[in-house]
Formats: C-alpha cells, sequence, structure tokens
C-alpha cells in the first residue's frame, strides 16, 4: 500500500488522448490543430476550442516555447511529490500556440525565470510515462 501512495499517479489514457501520449513515447510532442480554422491547443479534445469544428488534426511541435507563468510549491498536496519539494508548476505557450501546464528543469533558482522567456522542450520519462518538460534557453 505504502507504494501505491508514493508512486506518481499515471495520465488517464483514451481513444482522444492516446495519440498525444504516443508521440511523447516517440520522442515528439504532439498537439491538436483545427481543419477549418487552424487554431491549435492541448490538451486533447473532440471539438476546435475556438469554433467549435469537430475537423481537426494532429501536428508536431518545434520544440520551442515560452514562459507565461510559474509556481513554486513548498507543500506536497499529494505524497509522490513529497520528495520533489520545492518543485515547480509553469504554464508554457508552444512557439505553435498551444499551452500547456508542465514542469521546468535545469532551473537553479526560481527568482531568475522572467515571462515571456525563451524555453525548450525536454520529454523525460517519469515511470513508464514520458512526460513534456521545458528548460530555459539562451536569449536570441
Amino acid at each position: 500500500m505504502e507504494l501505491a501512495e508514493t508512486t506518481m499517479p499515471a495520465p488517464e489514457r483514451d481513444a482522444l488522448n492516446t495519440p498525444y501520449w504516443d508521440s511523447l513515447a516517440q520522442g515528439t510532442l504532439s498537439f491538436q490543430r483545427c481543419g477549418a480554422c487552424g487554431h491549435a491547443w492541448l490538451p486533447a479534445r473532440s471539438e476546435c476550442p475556438a469554433c467549435l469544428a469537430d475537423r481537426w488534426h494532429w501536428d508536431k511541435a518545434g520544440g520551442g516555447a515560452k514562459l507565461i507563468s510559474w509556481v513554486v510549491y513548498h507543500t506536497a498536496f499529494h505524497p509522490a511529490f513529497a520528495n520533489r519539494l520545492p518543485y515547480n508548476v509553469a504554464v508554457v505557450e508552444l512557439d505553435e500556440g498551444p499551452r500547456l501546464i508542465s514542469n521546468l528543469i535545469g532551473v537553479a533558482d526560481a527568482e531568475t525565470l522572467k515571462i515571456d522567456q525563451r524555453l525548450r522542450l525536454v520529454i523525460e520519462m517519469e515511470g513508464e510515462t514520458a512526460l513534456p518538460r521545458f528548460t530555459p534557453t539562451a536569449q536570441p
């Protein structure tokens, strides 16, 4: 029982989001793009959040992103995160437009982070699940 409480929760897979998780396992980050209006989004959903069309396809992200917001947790709200304190949770915007919630890696001090800071994708394994994480890049 102790192991289950300290094991990282696995994502819930379904027919709609499986291509996203499969893409990460293959080393790329995918997002949905509307065939009607061109809007791009994450997480997976059956209709475009901009125009509600149900004509969409999966696109691959190039790996560039910018930092929109972040928070640093000093309290674990799930036992699996207790040994990671403090840890960050960030909202990032891919260069292609979609935003997602992720973590920043390679950040020694959160005080150095800045809104709109450039990031690059790093796919890391968490148990048997590939997850998109981001690290700061040198400003152009």
